[in-house]
């Protein structure tokens, strides 16, 4: 398809319908404060519609989205499925506390949890300690102690819809980024394997005005897995939340970043976490993001079913 049928496309799928989302998207963990909240280097955020609750991301602190959906009103016990986006502790540190805390009220609360494989791989940082999900640094010893808290593990290659319209990507596919994210780790104690986090996964959430994608970080690429959405369904990616680790990219990546998100719709932008405030802010420059779609997300910032982003923040 030519670049200008596709621009053709997008305009006419962006004006011909209402927004229209069967979940509102909470944010529940980052590193923005709301007041009351506890603010910390990490991801959570609450799908919520009609007949249920999904969780991605758990945050670091075991307390700090149990502490945070408290003083947001938000009730968890109704949270059956997580999606954890990849192994990093800042991500998955309070998967088991919150499985602990809730089963009492909802035996199949925090049962169901979505990894993309290599999710389990035991790594080691460039001294040759180990380093796990979930504030473990034995891997094998997280999972085990979450499989005795009742919670069942499905490891995704492939894409996977785990609830009306939201889609776990599974393996994303790295055609544009090769990789995005820390250096330091490996697969193997000889330190001679590096660890790139191909378990990194993202959620998309289909909309009537397209994709509305979510990473933790993003370490597979926000345009690798802005493609892998569009692999399921082509349609614009309309909205972005979450972490992209951008912080550190330089102006030359976060330009072509930037036009490529344009040409495929991009019109809301929630970048918080790993993003950056510098690479967001200059994302929405270059397409042309006006104020009221661009959001840092806090605590607290929501996306709602109409897709218009409530900030909870000084932001």
């Amino acid at each position: 398809m030519s670049g200008m049928l596709k621009n053709l496309r997008i305009i006419t799928f962006l004006v011909s319908i209402n927004a229209i989302a069967d979940y509102q998207i909470t944010v529940l963990a980052t590193n923005i404060s709301n007041y009351g909240g506890f603010g910390e280097w990490s991801f959570s955020a609450l799908y919520e519609s009609e007949k249920e609750s999904i969780l991605f991301d758990t945050g670091f602190h075991e307390d700090t989205v149990l502490h945070n959906a408290t003083i947001l009103g938000k009730d968890l016990s109704r949270v059956n499925k997580v999606v954890l986006s990849h192994f990093h502790s800042d991500h998955t540190g309070g998967l088991i506390k919150l499985r602990k805390t809730y089963k009492e009220l909802n035996e199949n609360a925090f049962s169901e949890v979505y990894v993309a494989r290599g999710f389990f791989d035991q790594r080691f940082y460039k001294d040759g300690s180990k380093e796990g999900p979930g504030n473990f640094k034995d891997s094998s010893r997280f999972r085990r102690v979450a499989e005795e808290e009742g919670i069942k593990f499905i490891i995704l290659d492939e894409h996977k819809m785990i609830s009306e319209n939201l889609y776990a990507t599974g393996t994303v596919k790295r055609t544009v980024e090769s990789y995005n994210g820390p250096l330091g780790y490996y697969l193997d104690d000889q330190l001679t394997i590096p660890d790139l986090i191909k378990d990194d996964q993202s959620v998309g959430m289909l909309t009537d005005k397209g994709w509305i994608m979510m990473s933790g970080c993003g370490h597979s690429g926000i345009i690798n897995t802005a493609k892998k959405l569009q692999s399921i369904k082509d349609v614009p990616v309309y909205g972005a939340i979450g972490g992209f680790h951008l912080f550190k990219a330089n102006d030359e990546t976060i330009f072509k970043t930037a036009n490529w998100l344009g040409n495929n719709g991009l019109t809301k932008f929630m970048g918080g976490h790993c993003t950056g405030i510098y690479a967001a802010e200059t994302i929405a420059e270059i397409i042309g993001i006006t104020r009221n779609n661009l959001s840092h997300t806090a605590i607290g910032s929501v996306l709602t079913k109409d897709l218009n982003i409530i900030r909870s923040s000084v932001e």
